[in-house]
């Protein structure tokens, strides 16, 4: 097993034989009483792994249309099953003339030996029987399935198993690359190469090349040792390196990964050295010294490890002292799984960093500024066709310097879950959700900022109290059906229990007897006792139904099929009074689409709407006929509440609006391909209490040719509670194809309500056949206080071997969407991905 591919930049690839069992002479056969093994050389750099380039696909379409070494005519075609059958198979030997004695055979004029998909011609070969010696000349051509070469001449000895060739030249086939070598001594299985280069580039137009004037390669062992090679690009040499090991062959070995190199405002120089430790097949270690010019001096490691059962990855960092914040900086991160069975597994993803302001300094993404909290998770976590359950429990660490600890979400340490579905006969399906979860929270360190504006802790604690709550959600549903037509009755009933410490409890108390007008300190011990076992416990109804019309329709010369889909939901559940449940771990849902259809306004278990509400909504579609393709969706529906939805997440907060009896926004969705490059798409939420927007988006996505694409957004967002803008942005991105050769990308992500952009990328790509550089300016918002970070990325991508500098692929993919064109999505990837540790009971039908 092995962990993955983490290797050095190879040089050479494996060496391998070839033995002849038999032997043709045309035109009278004969056969040759001893074997004969033929020599592909150990030729180049980087032959037998995976170039350690970006994620962007090697694009080869600039390269000339021939190779280095056109196939040779005589030679088979490549055949995979020919090539792993060979050692079975006798060598053929053909030739215009056979000379010289029984023992020493000479065989002269259009030699050709050939065994499998592996072909050897030359002008003359000699061959003594007894002693072994052998001598090839003029002209010799080799080929199989992975690489081509011709040689001026080969002589050596079989029995001992020495060889030299000169004069060589090489192309490989199952990936480009070529180069040459001024000879090679082979002894068993340790070869020497003198004077070796290796490149992509036409043999015309040699971008870049590696050159060594020594190589030397241990087939059994695994690896080969270089010394003094250069790196160039042009004739300027760019990288040297006088002695380093490196595999030959998928077995990795320890030793030097490629550089990384940045430049920003805040680091300064930045240069990460990538050592790895191949410590055995299933685990390795990369250590990597990383060098700021404005920071210091930091250590990261990464340590990976696979079995049978699972597999994981442990990363730390280390800073000894970080000069702009004179301290020392570190982090930890731990993600692995175990597989105990077919239906359980054990997972953890342990994170921790140093201090509040890790993720602002090092994250170095737009996302690192919204990341306010890191999360710990350890559980054991099951399936089965109609169940799932889990143990878990997790933690939450502060990496916001601008907040306190009252940001955190509540510690649920631990919990346990667990759902079960099934249908029974025709006509019923049945399911429970259940959760039993102890809450905790960090007490909260008071924050003020000083004169210099910075945040400093006060001393002062604020104590904060938590408990345990139970959730049982069972519920039973009849889905009636037909072809066009479905309508499902579903009956719920939930029931919440708590366990609260007293403090907590009595604080809830409190903050009833304020939203109720009475002042605490005029009430009596029994008025401020709160009761530390709330419960709550309801049922709820739905009825969930819709038809399918579709009809053929013509636009154009285009054959479509046009759907019309109405829908019908109503949900009805009755009130109780929360005002003595805690909120541990609920909010409400921002108002979507998906919201429309669920039976809450709430995450989690702590609120319950009441409702007596029906959804009326209608989705149309135009499908293209020849492909399928969906060439318009739109969609729009309302909630109609028959009585008021009283239900609140804050009972002590008087502004918070209830849900009053009328209706609410309209919710619309549009997306329209007008054409193959053409794509529109909006999001418009109409609120008819204030006749006015709450949400609007709009995007737009044009398909340039030679993969190019430019993306607009508009994105307004308003606070129905305060009437208040609370969001306005513009985004604008795009790659844009010059010529073939030349490209322009950038990013204009502005917020219309701070006057500030958000990110500004521009750069320029260059591409060639065997060489990209890419140049990127990056200026983008650090921190929650809208400071500004200035950085400067610089790859070079050579193509089939490795790419030297920073990985500007990961940031033009996050900000360009399209970027590569293999991810032609239109509305953006959510930045929160879903948490498979959370089963959410307003999701069951």
């Amino acid at each position: 097993m092995n962990p993955g591919p983490r290797v050095p930049a190879p040089f050479i690839a494996p060496m391998r034989s070839m033995r002849q069992a038999s032997g043709r002479f045309s035109p009278k056969p004969i056969r040759v009483r001893r074997a004969l093994r033929l020599l592909p050389l150990p030729l180049s750099v980087a032959i037998c792994l995976p170039a350690m380039a970006s994620e962007k696909p090697v694009n080869w379409n600039l390269c000339p249309a021939t190779d280095a070494l056109p196939a040779f005519d005589e030679a088979p075609q490549a055949d995979p099953t020919a090539a792993a059958a060979r050692d079975q198979l006798p060598t053929d030997i053909e030739g215009n003339q056979l000379s010289g004695t029984t023992t020493v055979p000479q065989y002269e004029g259009n030699v050709a030996l050939k065994r499998g998909d592996q072909f050897m011609g030359t002008d003359s070969l000699r061959f003594d029987t007894e002693t072994g010696n052998y001598i090839a000349e003029g002209n010799i051509r080799y080929s199989d399935s992975s690489i081509r070469l011709t040689a001026r001449r080969a002589e050596g000895n079989q029995e001992t198993d020495s060889h030299k060739i000169s004069d060589i030249h090489y192309q490989l086939v199952s990936r480009r690359g070529n180069g040459s070598a001024d000879s090679i001594d082979l002894q068993g299985s340790v070869g020497q190469m003198h004077r070796s280069t290796y490149t992509t580039c036409a043999p015309s137009q040699p971008v870049w090349k590696l050159s060594a004037p020594q190589i030397e390669v241990d087939n059994e062992e695994g690896f080969g040792t270089a010394r003094n090679a250069v790196l160039r690009v042009g004739s300027v040499p760019v990288m040297y390196m006088p002695w380093f090991k490196f595999p030959i062959d998928d077995r990795r070995m320890t030793g030097l990964l490629y550089p990384k190199l940045s430049l920003s405002g805040r680091n300064g120089f930045d240069y990460g050295q990538p050592i790895y430790f191949n410590l055995a097949p299933n685990y390795d270690d990369t250590l990597t010294p990383r060098w700021m010019s404005e920071r210091g001096l930091m250590l990261s490691n990464e340590f990976r490890y696979l079995y049978g059962g699972g597999r994981g990855q442990l990363d730390t960092a280390w800073m000894p002292s970080d000069s702009l914040r004179d301290r020392e900086r570190g982090k930890l991160q731990y993600r692995g799984y175990h597989n105990l069975d077919r239906h359980w597994q054990a997972r953890a993803n342990l994170s921790w960093v140093s201090d509040e302001r890790y993720m602002e300094d090092f994250a170095n993404r737009l996302i690192g500024v919204t990341a306010s909290n890191l999360q710990s998770t350890v559980g054991l976590y099951g399936t089965g066709r109609t169940w799932t359950a889990g143990l878990m429990a997790d933690r939450w660490q502060l990496t916001d310097y601008t907040l306190t600890e009252r940001a955190l979400p509540y510690n649920r340490q631990p919990r346990l879950f667990g759902t079960w579905d099934d249908s029974f006969g025709r006509w019923f399906e049945a399911g429970v959700y259940a959760e039993a979860v102890r809450f905790t929270h960090d007490d909260i360190h008071l924050k003020r900022r000083n004169a210099e504006g910075e945040y400093e802790r006060t001393g002062k604690l604020e104590r904060m109290y938590g408990g345990s709550r139970l959730d049982i959600k069972p519920y039973v549903s009849m889905p009636l059906a037909g072809a066009a037509w479905y309508i499902t009755p579903t009956l719920a009933w939930r029931y919440t229990a708590y366990e609260l410490e007293r403090e907590l409890a009595d604080d809830l108390r409190r903050k009833q007897l304020q939203a109720a007008g009475i002042n605490p300190a005029t009430a009596t011990p029994e008025q401020l006792r709160g009761n530390t076992s709330p419960h709550r416990s309801l049922p709820i109804a739905s009825l969930d139904m819709g038809v399918y019309f579709d009809r053929e329709t013509q636009i154009g010369d285009t054959a479509y099929l046009h759907t019309l889909e109405p829908r019908l939901f109503y949900l009805n559940t009755p009130y109780r009074d929360q005002s003595d449940l805690p909120l541990f771990d609920t909010r409400a849902f921002t108002f979507s689409w998906g919201q429309l259809f669920r039976d809450s306004r709430f995450t989690g278990a702590d609120r319950q709407n009441d409702a007596n509400q029906l959804t009326t909504a209608v989705t149309t579609r135009l499908i293209r006929q020849d492909d399928g393709r969906e060439k318009l969706s739109a969609s729009i529906g309302q909630i109609t509440y028959f009585e008021d939805s009283r239900a609140r997440l804050d009972y002590t907060n008087a502004n918070e609006p209830i849900v009053q009896q009328g209706k609410s926004a309209w919710v619309a969705d549009v997306n329209w391909a007008l054409n193959d490059r053409w794509t529109l798409g909006s999001t418009y939420q109409w609120n008819p209490k204030y006749r006015k927007e709450d949400l609007a988006s709009v995007r737009a996505r044009y398909l340039l040719p030679e993969d190019g694409v430019v993306n607009l957004a508009y994105r307004y967002r308003r606070n129905p509670s305060t009437n208040a803008d609370q969001l306005r942005q513009a985004d604008l991105s795009f790659l844009y194809p010059i010529n073939p050769r030349w490209s322009l990308v950038g990013r204009y992500y502005y917020s219309m309500l701070d006057h500030k952009p958000l990110e500004i990328i521009g750069g320029v790509q260059w591409d060639s056949c065997c060489l990209a550089v890419r140049a990127l300016a990056r200026r983008y918002v650090r921190n929650r206080e809208g400071d500004m970070n200035n950085s400067f990325q610089l790859e070079f991508v050579l193509k089939g071997l490795s790419s030297l500098g920073q990985d500007t692929d990961r940031t033009l993919r996050r900000a360009i969407l399209g970027y590569n064109r293999d991810d032609l999505y239109l509305v953006p990837p959510s930045n929160i991905e879903a948490n498979e540790d959370d089963y959410d009971p307003n999701l069951i039908p």
